[in-house]
């Protein structure tokens, strides 16, 4: 049985555009963030993919926000050191206190200019006040059938991550013997 959340009463927030809080990083590869081929370590890129996520959340819902998952997460092709790394953040659906932020990742070599999708990830963000307690987060306006598209996608992945988290805990005690 799931415990009954509480949400902080507030007035109604008025909607945002997705645009509003679109949220772009430029980091540099350098060796202290590869592995020993030469490539980005995955553990770099996934904390950069999650503070761009953050601060795209943040600035939709103008509260503090936390990391509920990280989904989807795909590495496309190796970073390579010396190249330049930009990470574009975007909310993809709003729901009462849950944002889902859908980020990309682009290597940009220093030399040719040459661009490259390197890697992808959907995260979740719940927005929370000072004692911990959920908060709404303002609707989000979608104008485009694209924006439509990916926001009802967006709601069915949540249903299917709500559905996996009681029962994915199953594995738990493998990993812990």
């Amino acid at each position: 049985m799931r415990a009954a959340r509480y949400v902080a009463r507030m007035p109604p927030l008025p909607p945002k555009r997705p645009v509003e809080s679109v949220t772009e990083m430029t980091q540099l590869l350098l060796p202290g963030d590869a592995n020993a081929l030469g490539a980005a370590f995955g553990g770099s890129v996934m904390g950069w993919i999650d503070i761009c996520a953050a601060v795209c959340a943040q600035r939709h819902a103008r509260q503090l926000v936390v990391t509920a998952s990280m989904d989807d997460l795909h590495f496309h092709a190796p970073i390579k050191v010396g190249m330049a790394v930009t990470l574009r953040a975007r909310v993809i659906a709003a729901f009462t206190t849950s944002m889902e932020v859908g980020v990309t990742v682009h290597s940009e070599h220093p030399v040719t200019g040459e661009r490259n999708l390197t890697t992808s990830a959907l995260l979740t963000f719940v927005a929370l006040d000072k004692d911990g307690k959920k908060l709404p987060v303002p609707p989000l306006v979608l104008e485009t059938n694209e924006e439509r598209t990916a926001a009802a996608d967006a709601t069915e992945r949540r249903a299917e991550r709500l559905a996996r988290k009681d029962r994915g805990a199953r594995w738990l005690t493998l990993v812990q013997q």
